[in-house]
Formats: C-alpha cells, structure tokens, sequence
C-alpha cells in the first residue's frame, strides 16, 4: 500500500492543475470560446465543472458569465489576448457590478492574434489599463506547477470575497507544456464556503461596511429586491450622474483592491548576504531566472532572486526589496519592459536594467550574460 508520504508522479500540463484546483475551490461554471494556446482549458473544463456552455464568440461569453454570477454562480473562462481584447467592455461591466468570476489569460505573441503557438509576456501593460479610470483588477500570475494548483485556487476564492473578476495569468508553455510531477507536492485546496445577505433590513448591493466590501445576494431573491448596475450607481444600485454618493461608490470601487492587498501579496524572495544584483522575473520566466541564479552563484558572484505573483496591483514590498539593490534585473518576455515600466515609469532608472524576448524564451545565459555585465 503506498504510504501518503510516496511520490506519485504523472505527466501532468498546468490547464488540468488549474481547472482542477478552481473546481475545488469552488468554481461552478465554465464559459468559453476556443482559443489557442488556451484550448486544454477549455477542453478539460467541460469534463470537470458542473455546468459548461460554449459561448458562440468572446463578448458574449463574458456577459453569460456576468449573469450567472448575478444569481451566485461562481463563473470561469479562458483565454488569450485577441478574445480578451473582445471581452474588455464585459470586463469592466462585472467589475462595476461588482460581480465574482475568474478570468485565465493564457499569454501568447501579439499584436492583434500574431503567432497562436509562440509564446509572450505582452499583456501586463493592457491590464494595468484594462478598467476605464485606472481602476485596479486583481492579476496573480503562475511561475510554476504549485502556482498552477494554488494561485489558481486562490483566484477563485478572491474574486468572491472582493465581488470582482479576477485575472488568473499564465502563458502558452506554462498550460500546454506536459511534464513528470509529484502530486503528492500539491496542498489540500479548501472549498469556499459563501456567505449571503441575511439581515433583516432591505438589501442594498452596494452598501459595503469598513472593509468595502458589499455583502452578496443573488438576484431573484425571494425576499428582497436586489439591483445590479453596471453604469454609476448609488448604493442601492439606483442611476445616478455625479451625485455624492454615487462618485463615493465609484471612490471605494478605486480604494477596495488596495485596502485587501495585503491579504493577496504573493511572492518568492531568495536573497543571499552580501548581493548588490537583484534579478526579478515572473511567470515561465522565472525557470530562467532560478538556473542563472544558481550559475551565477556557483561562479562565486552573489545575485538575489524576486518572483512576483501578485503582479497588480503593484505591492509595495517589491519597492521596499528592489530598493535595497543597486542593480537590478528585470527578466520579461517582452522587448519594452512593460512591468518593469509599471513599477518605475517610461523612463526607467539607470539601476533598472531589462532582459526581454521576441518569439523565444528568455534562457538562463541571457541573465547570466546581463550580470556579468554589470
């Protein structure tokens, strides 16, 4: 009999870790239309969720997610940039209707649908800018097969408790690469258990406490009316222009991703004493970025190494460590440092030295030949 302790290795890609993950968290419903490099996804959601509906294109299959999040499904899809590019009116719809529902971006090389099967870290700069205003989505992104089980769990259980859509990011390699893992590796995901509007006075969907936050009910509802609206709204969901009130709603939809963050901050830090050189990649990037880590350090150099997770909003621990180095390194699979850019502006410190690709990985010998270089 195996021992749980056992290894129980398989060959596993990362769309079945997540569709499995978000399956147990919670999730309910998938919705989607076909897309490469996002179509495992796709294909095994359809086998694993309760409900499946193959939505006849991208705008479409947003706004069926939006209803059924409306009346307390917990909605999935996937997809890459051009049907993203499709749903980004939906998006932001769900995001002033304050509606919960995962959205998996799976990166592949643009503009528009460049190449479906080369992959690319282009989309970071499109969901800084994703919601009309400026306002904030939650992006946590994947770095390896444990991200996929766990930060995929994790999305579905947030986009619940802040009532938002939330960006699970990924990329081509990452979901569609099949590889030997141990699942005995992967941690034990806790369903949600969600929590619905009971008081004894008349439902306001907007009405959030301290933690901006408005509690949850379904429409439909047997005993109270409850308004959704996705246009500006008071905190009964009534029309409003620029009333007070209204633009306070809009201030706390502004306010609320920042005010939970810390309870969503994820990242990986390796640092070694004595390093003046930080190297900072995410997502299948990082591989890289850990082997030229461990090169560099067998070479007699020192280096420190930050995988961020969370990659929106920014946390201002990763000012607070790429502020202790003198140099550092921003590995990214794009040829304009578009995180990089996010955190320190266009026009980049000198101490900020990007490593990007076009139409290939970033290998360990590009990092290890940008360090030496310093």
């Amino acid at each position: 009999m195996q021992k749980k302790s056992d290894p129980k290795n398989v060959i596993v890609d990362g769309s079945r870790l997540v569709i499995e993950s978000m399956a147990r968290a919670g999730a309910d419903t998938f919705i989607g239309y076909p897309i490469t490099p996002a179509n495992l996804l796709y294909q095994y959601a359809g086998r694993r969720l309760p409900m499946m509906l193959p939505a006849p294109d991208e705008i479409t299959t947003v706004q069926w997610m939006s209803g059924l999040s409306a009346c307390g499904r917990i909605p999935v899809t996937a997809t890459s940039f051009p049907g993203f590019a499709l749903m980004v009116e939906s998006v932001n719809m769900a995001f002033m209707m304050e509606l919960p529902m995962v959205i998996i971006l799976v990166q592949r090389l643009g503009p528009a649908t460049g190449t479906a099967t080369c992959g690319a870290q282009g989309d970071i700069s499109l969901l800084k800018g994703v919601i009309s205003g400026g306002h904030k989505l939650p992006v946590l992104c994947s770095s390896d097969f444990a991200d996929s089980w766990e930060l995929a769990a994790r999305s579905v259980s947030l986009s619940v408790e802040l009532r938002t859509p939330v960006i699970f990011l990924t990329s081509k390699e990452e979901m569609m690469t099949r590889k030997s893992f141990d699942l005995t590796l992967l941690s034990e995901i806790k369903h949600i258990s969600r929590k619905f509007y009971s008081g004894g006075e008349p439902y306001l969907p907007y009405g959030a406490g301290s933690d901006l936050v408005p509690e949850f009910l379904a429409v439909a509802d047997n005993r109270w009316q409850v308004r959704m609206n996705a246009s500006t709204h008071d905190r009964g969901g009534i029309l409003q222009h620029s009333g007070d009130e209204a633009l306070d709603n809009t201030r706390r939809l502004e306010e609320k991703p920042f005010r939970h963050l810390p309870g969503y901050t994820y990242y990986e830090l390796d640092e070694q004493e004595g390093a003046e050189t930080l190297i900072v990649s995410f997502g299948i990037s990082a591989a890289a970025a850990m082997e030229a880590i461990d090169d560099i350090r067998e070479s007699g150099r020192k280096v420190s190494l930050l995988i961020p997770k969370t990659i929106l909003p920014v946390p201002d621990i990763y000012y607070e460590i790429t502020g202790r180095y003198k140099r550092v390194i921003f590995a990214e699979e794009n040829i304009n440092a578009q995180y990089a850019r996010i955190m320190f502006g266009e026009k980049l410190p000198e101490k900020i030295r990007p490593v990007g690709s076009l139409g290939s990985m970033i290998g360990s010998e590009d990092l290890i030949k940008e360090e030496a270089r310093l």
